[in-house]
C-alpha cells in the first residue's frame, strides 16, 4: 500500500497524463502493473491469460483518466476498481482452465492426486463465486486477490464500510457452509 505522499505523487501522474503526458502515463503503469498482474494472475492461475487482462487493465485505465476523480476513489482504489471489472467480464467470457498436471513437478502420485482434488475445489468455489451478485463478487476478489483493505473496497464500490465487512463475512460462512465437507476432505482444516 502507498502512503500519503505516493498517493499525492500518483495524483499528479494522472492530472499530468489527463493533460497528455505519455511519460506520465506511463510512469502510471510502471507503479502499478507489476501488483495489478499478481492480482490477476492469482485469479487466472495462467500467466499469458493474466499478461492479456492485465494489458486490457491499463488500456481501460488510460480511457478512463478523464473520468477520474480524486474525491471518489484515490488512484490505487480506482485502479483496483477497473481492474475487477475486468477480470470479472474476462471470467464470464472464458471457462477455468483445466489443470495441466503435465505441467507439474511433484514428488509422488499422491501429490498429483492431492494438488488436483485442490485444485478441483478451488474451481467449485471460484464458480460458486461468481454465481454471486456482481458487488459479491467484486468485494471477495478485491479482498481475496488484491488484498484490499475493507475501507479501500468500501471507497471503490461507494458503498458503507459495515455493508462491505458485512457481505465479505456472510459469503465466507456461505463458503463455509457449502464447502466445509469438501475441504476437510481434502486435507484442508
Amino acid at each position: 500500500m502507498r502512503g500519503r505522499a505516493g498517493m499525492a505523487d500518483d495524483t499528479r501522474w494522472i492530472e499530468k497524463a489527463k493533460r497528455g503526458s505519455r511519460a506520465a502515463a506511463e510512469e502510471l503503469i510502471r507503479r502499478y502493473y507489476d501488483e495489478i498482474y499478481r492480482y490477476a494472475f492469482r485469479q487466472t492461475g495462467q500467466k499469458e491469460t493474466a499478461m492479456d487482462i492485465t494489458q486490457e487493465i491499463f488500456i481501460a485505465v488510460l480511457q478512463s483518466l478523464p473520468y477520474y476523480d480524486e474525491k471518489k476513489a484515490g488512484v490505487r482504489t480506482w485502479i483496483y476498481r477497473i481492474a475487477t471489472h475486468k477480470i470479472i467480464d474476462s471470467r464470464r467470457r472464458a471457462p477455468i482452465p483445466a489443470l495441466d498436471i503435465g505441467e507439474m513437478v511433484l514428488a509422488d502420485e499422491m501429490d498429483v492426486a492431492k494438488l488436483a482434488q485442490d485444485r478441483f475445489l478451488l474451481e467449485k468455489i471460484l464458480r460458486y463465486i461468481e454465481s454471486q451478485p456482481v458487488v459479491l463478487q467484486k468485494i471477495a476478489r478485491m479482498r481475496l486477490y488484491g488484498g484490499c483493505s475493507f475501507p479501500e473496497i468500501a471507497q471503490a464500490l461507494g458503498e458503507p464500510e459495515a455493508a462491505v465487512k458485512s457481505r465479505y463475512y456472510r459469503l465466507r460462512a456461505a463458503l463455509r457452509k457449502e464447502f466445509w465437507d469438501e475441504y476437510t476432505h481434502a486435507g484442508g482444516k
